[in-house]
């Protein structure tokens, strides 16, 4: 961890505002969660989140059938014990210390599952095992597939909870990689009745998600330990009401094992968490590009604080789903290590849809690659020509935004630009704040098609002392310090849409002898 810098500036104003500290490693992440939640205080209204209540009434699936070992499928057990807990009102079904090989879990009505210390809860590999086909959505495109190994669809009051261990199979077609991406696969103007895939008579499977509550309202994860699933691990799906605290997720090496997937949810906290994976970490999707525009489900109200992740493409990430609009997203005293980027904006012009209303604030990071990367573009790998920068395309509902992003007393590392932002042509990333905030990169900030960025009461210490700037205006930088090599920091302006840049109150001052620009007026320093 290389992020525990100590610039005095950040120190001070800091403590002149008598925020929190910053987070340490020892301070998020399971081992430091406290058993109640305390209250939120967000920039925008979220409900009190409470702990769920379920009838004083226990079945164990020892008691139902189950055997022991991890030899023999203990589906049928399991799974009559949550409809008959669910039919009598709810409660607890236990599963105790040992083994148990089980295929797809359906959580019911007012039943937590809970996987006691000690247990391990194996899933099969077989796609048989995750059969029939239930509605689900994959990767923001909603179908009839095996859903996940722990599914839900239209319950309430539902949890996960316990010290033990779920686990995914280690091989079998459950875990398989099938080339294509979902958008090239599923034809998204048949009924999704139609949409089946399931892997019999040639047909295409996907592989299913670990946990994936669908249209539920009031879910609960809490403490149990992920490892080895299939995909993406837990994903509520148009869910309102959404806990997932202490739970710790390993997933390197699994191909798309994101962490924490938020989409199309509303009011949700996410605290206290772990993951090591090789994907996204803590995500918000909204659904993918022509059905994602047709649902329009915006995933909103979501708070991420007090979690940890060692790995992964980025600590926080919103998109590239973005169809149904992301917004009210805060993420607070988090800790990220070894990511690619600490925050990661994504998405491409045919996602439509957009994200706005961000905030991230004290966050200690140790990065990679950029410490922020806005990516509206994409790559014409996926996309073709659409992701060429210009021409300029027409604004259509395809066309995706990001707007009202706010960072604050962001610590870290990053191995390469301290913040870089690809917005579109047709569509700039539009007022981005960024206070407060102490990162340690070669390169300093890189812009195109960005519009009204204010950097207020920063330091970078970077190798390179370049701001470049293209097709980027109404840029601001309030008392900023840059400790670059020379001693000096340069801007680059460019491009036909470029506008104003100010430099005011920053050390070292900035010198028109260091602006390169085709109006050279348009940079003013004081």
């Amino acid at each position: 961890m290389r992020y525990a810098l100590a610039f005095p500036l950040i120190l001070a104003v800091a403590a002149a505002t008598a925020e929190p500290p910053m987070p340490t490693a020892e301070s998020v992440g399971p081992e430091a969660m406290p058993h109640e939640v305390a209250p939120v205080e967000a920039p925008f209204d979220l409900p009190a989140f409470a702990r769920p209540t379920f009838p004083d009434r226990t079945i164990s699936i020892a008691d139902r059938g189950a055997v022991e070992g991890g030899e023999k499928l203990a589906t049928v057990a399991i799974q009559s014990s949550i409809d008959e807990a669910s039919a009598a009102g709810g409660g607890v079904v236990a599963v105790p210390a040992g083994e148990w090989l089980t295929g797809r879990i359906t959580l019911k009505s007012n039943v937590n599952l809970r996987v006691e210390k000690g247990a391990v809860l194996k899933f099969s590999g077989e796609i048989e095992a995750y059969l029939p086909v239930v509605f689900t959505r994959n990767e923001g495109i909603e179908i009839m597939g095996v859903g996940a190994l722990i599914y839900a669809h239209d319950q309430e009051n539902i949890a996960v909870t316990g010290g033990g261990e779920l686990r995914g199979p280690d091989d079998g077609p459950a875990r398989e990689a099938w080339r294509g991406l979902s958008d090239q696969i599923v034809d998204p103007t048949l009924p999704v009745a139609e949409r089946v895939f399931d892997g019999r008579e040639g047909r295409h499977y996907f592989r299913p998600y670990f946990i994936s509550p669908i249209e539920c309202r009031g879910v609960w994860v809490e403490g149990v330990t992920l490892r080895n699933g299939p995909m993406w691990n837990i994903v509520p799906v148009y869910c309102e009401g959404v806990v997932v605290r202490g739970v710790t997720i390993h997933s390197q090496g699994v191909v798309n094992g994101d962490g924490v997937n938020i989409e199309s949810c509303r009011n949700v906290l996410v605290e206290y968490c772990r993951t090591d994976t090789g994907d996204d970490c803590y995500a918000l999707k909204a659904g993918r590009d022509k059905d994602g525009l047709r649902t329009k489900r915006p995933v909103e109200n979501v708070v991420i604080r007090r979690c940890h992740a060692e790995g992964g493409f980025g600590g926080v990430t919103c998109g590239s789903e973005t169809a149904g609009g992301v917004r009210n997203l805060l993420v607070e005293d988090c800790v990220f290590d070894g990511v690619r980027h600490c925050a990661y904006m994504k998405t491409r012009r045919p996602r439509g849809g957009g994200v706005e209303k961000v905030w991230v604030r004290r966050v200690a990071f140790d990065c990679y690659n950029h410490g922020v990367f806005f990516d509206m573009i994409g790559s014409p790998m996926y996309v073709g020509e659409l992701g060429e920068r210009l021409p300029k395309r027409e604004l259509t509902d395809a066309t995706p935004y990001y707007r009202d992003i706010h960072f604050s007393r962001l610590v870290g590392t990053a191995g390469r630009d301290a913040f870089k932002i690809k917005g579109l042509p047709e569509s700039p990333a539009t007022r981005v704040l960024i206070e407060r905030t102490e990162i340690e990169a070669p390169s300093l900030i890189n812009l195109t098609d960005t519009r009204d960025l204010t950097v207020r009461d920063s330091v970078f210490r970077t190798e390179e002392a370049r701001v470049q700037l293209l097709d980027t205006a109404d840029v601001t930088f309030e008392r900023t310090h840059f400790e670059t090599p020379g001693g000096a920091v340069s801007v680059e302006l460019s491009g036909p849409d470029a506008g104003a840049v100010a430099f005011l109150e920053c050390e070292p001052p900035l010198t028109t002898m260091n602006v390169t620009a085709d109006d050279p007026s348009l940079v003013t320093a004081e």
